[in-house]
């Protein structure tokens, strides 16, 4: 049993002694690396490039505008001014009555149309080409005719009978006495008409007719005679010279 006690003693005086040993060396290196670091020179690194900073720019009212915007105290101080959009374009105005049929000829040089511009309105020959009122007269032919109306250019067809002016035919139907057995209307008072004779003379050699004349067909007045014809447009008359005066 003391065998074994001292045994002991002496392994655990041993690693004792180790430990201070192991101590002792680190002690020593610590002073050693401690006295390295004190006598070491330190080189300094050197500083970096200086470089100034830029100025501030100066100050410019303009930059201030949003400032100035976002302070307002009403918003009606807004200088940007509303603009009010265009008012709508009024609307179109309806299309006039079309201008009435009354006949249409063909002498050679292409079809002529008569035409009054509304009922009881004076009788116009016209052309393509020709205007009438607030149309164009664009197309004619033998069963129809074709307008443009001069507002917005659009083209209006219809036919010959629906431009039929059936006024004149109303009224004269109207006019023609009704044989119903009771005694017929008075007659008109004929119109006061005179023998006014030959009016003034043309460079072509014959007289014009003066309006009211009743002098007969063949009665000479001064050395002409009248002479009354028939044309597409209604009676023409003129006083030609006598021949041998």
């Amino acid at each position: 049993m003391n065998r074994k006690l001292i045994l002991l003693n002496v392994v655990l005086a041993g690693l004792i002694v180790f430990a201070g040993v192991k101590w002792r060396e680190q002690y020593q290196a610590e002073k050693a690396r401690e006295a390295a670091l004190r006598s070491a020179t330190v080189k300094p690194v050197p500083p970096p490039a200086f470089y100034p900073l830029p100025n501030d720019p100066p100050a410019m009212p303009v930059a201030y505008k949003e400032v100035a915007l976002k302070t307002l105290f009403h918003p009606s101080r807004d200088p940007n001014e509303i603009v009010e959009p265009p008012p709508p374009p009024p609307p179109p105005p309806p299309m006039p009555e079309l201008p009435r049929y009354h006949g249409q000829m063909n002498l050679g040089d292409g079809p002529e149309v008569i035409m009054v511009e509304h009922p009881g309105s004076a009788e116009k020959v016209m052309k393509p080409g020709d205007s009438i009122g607030q149309f164009k007269l664009v197309d004619v032919n033998t069963s129809e005719i074709t307008f443009e109306w001069k507002y917005d250019g659009s083209t209006v067809r219809r036919t010959l009978s629906q431009l039929l002016d059936r006024s004149s035919a109303a009224a004269a139907a109207e006019a023609r006495p009704q044989n119903n057995g009771q005694a017929a209307a008075a007659p008109a008072a004929p119109v006061v008409m005179s023998n006014k004779g030959a009016g003034e003379a043309t460079q072509f050699g014959f007289k014009t007719c003066l309006p009211d004349d009743s002098s007969p067909e063949g009665a000479v007045d001064k050395g002409f005679r009248k002479v009354v014809t028939q044309t597409p447009f209604g009676k023409s008359c003129r006083w030609d010279p006598v021949s041998g005066r």
